[in-house]
């Protein structure tokens, strides 16, 4: 059943397709209305014809009228000119003429087979009283047409011209018309295919090669180019498809420096640990104190990797994932004096001044976990890379959408150059004085991914020798 499944699915997947879409409306877009036009203008050729014909006939059937009239034809049926009238419009348009008196006696036949017979007709009776009849046949290919023969001066209805004349000619000029039609839309839908077909084809190009690219991205080679000119809307899937291209190499360049640095981190700790250990077991006879001055060391590197990987795991846990922030309602005032706390003693041992400014009751809807290492950091951060006796000046600000917080000291501060970089992982401005400080380079990057987990945004201002400030600015309602 599954099989049977899949190969109807298969079959109809064709009809998905975004060529044979495109095709089908071309198709149907060029010879729907061509066909159309053909039958109409057809139909229309025919009916103009017929009406052409009928209104011929009538003008000589107006013409014989007044010569029967004025010849007091019916008095003398044996006049040249009305007769050589009949006989001219019977051969001219083949078909017959009766002229009629008002006694309904057939006075002439241009067959001569009913001459002085009576003719008892619903429409010659309809005639008599004023009514002009036209009759189209269109399975007989015949019109048939009477016409009142009228008095000038007394108006009274004396006879009636009857006329019946084939349209056979008529039916022959349509149904060539017809096929010259039917021709015509062959040779019109043969050239539309051939044309939808070099349209579609061109069209479904760029597309085949941007599912190429995409299949090559896919199997790793995120170097595969793409590039367009012509459409407007395919020229902006190919600057979107750049774009995607740009950001999956900054990606893999991002992550082959990010594997190079963690290798590189945790490589140097445990060379270091390594060494000490062989150290200790190539030696006999190893002092008590030397022991355990070498194990401490040993510890110590332990404890760096540790910090390394707690580190790692809090970038990723704080890496953008809305799904995993648990938002609650926070007292930011006190939130942050909560982390101050914490922090004096640190700022004590080198003297270091530390100021608070609220400037009014904060609440706001945020992580109180992840936003609280994000601000830890940077004041730690400003502490750590502070001078003896320096300050570290913490304020608190609001508005009706955002609360800001900025973080200001009198440390070493930040080289121009290198302000854009703090943020990535693992950089560190001052490499000797990070392992001094104990700092892993991702503390910075901890921060930031914090601020970005809640749609904020954090800014450096810093100059060499002078100090840095952080500015930080976050929705006091969390946005998913």
């Amino acid at each position: 059943m599954l099989v049977i499944t899949l190969n109807i699915k298969s079959k109809f997947s064709v009809f998905k397709s975004l060529r044979l879409r495109i095709f089908v409306v071309l198709i149907l877009f060029g010879i729907v209305p061509v066909s159309l036009y053909c039958i109409i203008s057809s139909k229309l050729f025919f009916s103009n014809a017929i009406s052409q014909r009928v209104s011929e006939l009538q003008t000589h059937a107006g013409i014989i009228s007044n010569l029967v009239v004025n010849s007091n034809f019916f008095a003398n049926d044996d006049l040249t000119e009305l007769n050589t009238e009949l006989s001219q419009v019977a051969d001219v348009y083949k078909g017959r003429i009766l002229i009629i008196d008002k006694r309904l006696k057939i006075v002439k036949d241009t067959y001569a087979l009913e001459n002085g017979k009576t003719i008892i007709s619903k429409e010659i009776i309809e005639t008599f009283n004023g009514v002009n009849n036209i009759y189209i046949n269109d399975e007989g290919q015949y019109v048939e047409i009477t016409v009142p023969i009228t008095d000038s001066t007394t108006k009274e209805t004396v006879g009636v011209i009857f006329m019946s004349f084939s349209t056979e000619n008529i039916f022959q000029l349509y149904e060539i018309r017809v096929r010259e039609n039917i021709v015509f839309v062959i040779i019109f839908l043969i050239l539309l295919i051939c044309l939808a077909l070099v349209f579609v084809n061109r069209i479904g190009r760029p597309f085949k090669n941007l599912s190429a690219s995409i299949k090559h991205i896919a199997l790793g080679d995120v170097d595969t180019d793409f590039a367009y000119n012509g459409y407007s809307e395919l020229e902006g899937i190919a600057e979107s498809y750049t774009v995607m291209v740009d950001e999956l190499q900054q990606t893999e360049l991002s992550r082959q420096e990010f594997v190079s640095n963690v290798s590189h981190e945790l490589k140097t700790p445990i060379t270091s640990m390594k060494v000490l250990a062989e150290s200790l077991t190539m030696q006999d006879d190893v002092p008590v104190e030397l022991y355990k001055e070498f194990m401490v060391d040993i510890c110590d590197e332990i404890e760096r990797v540790n910090k390394i990987i707690n580190d790692l795991l809090t970038v990723v846990k704080t890496d953008k994932n809305v799904s995993t922030a648990i938002i609650t309602s926070v007292n930011i005032n006190e939130f942050i004096e909560k982390i101050l706390k914490t922090l004096r003693p640190i700022a004590a041992k080198r003297n270091i001044e530390l100021v608070y400014e609220s400037f009014r009751p904060i609440t706001a809807e945020v992580d109180e976990v992840k936003l609280g290492m994000a601000i830890n950091n940077l004041i730690e951060n400003a502490i750590k890379y502070n001078v003896d006796d320096g300050w570290v000046r913490v304020s608190l600000n609001a508005d009706h959408k955002y609360f800001y917080i900025k973080v200001a000291d009198s440390g070493v501060g930040i080289p121009e150059e290198l302000q854009e970089k703090i943020f990535e992982r693992f950089f560190r401005v001052d490499k000797a004085r990070s392992r001094e400080t104990g700092g892993t380079g991702l503390g910075l990057a901890i921060t930031r991914n914090a601020i970005l987990l809640h749609r904020g945004a954090i800014k450096v201002y810093s100059k060499q020798g002078e100090g840095s400030l952080f500015t930080v600015r976050i929705p006091l309602n969390f946005q998913t």
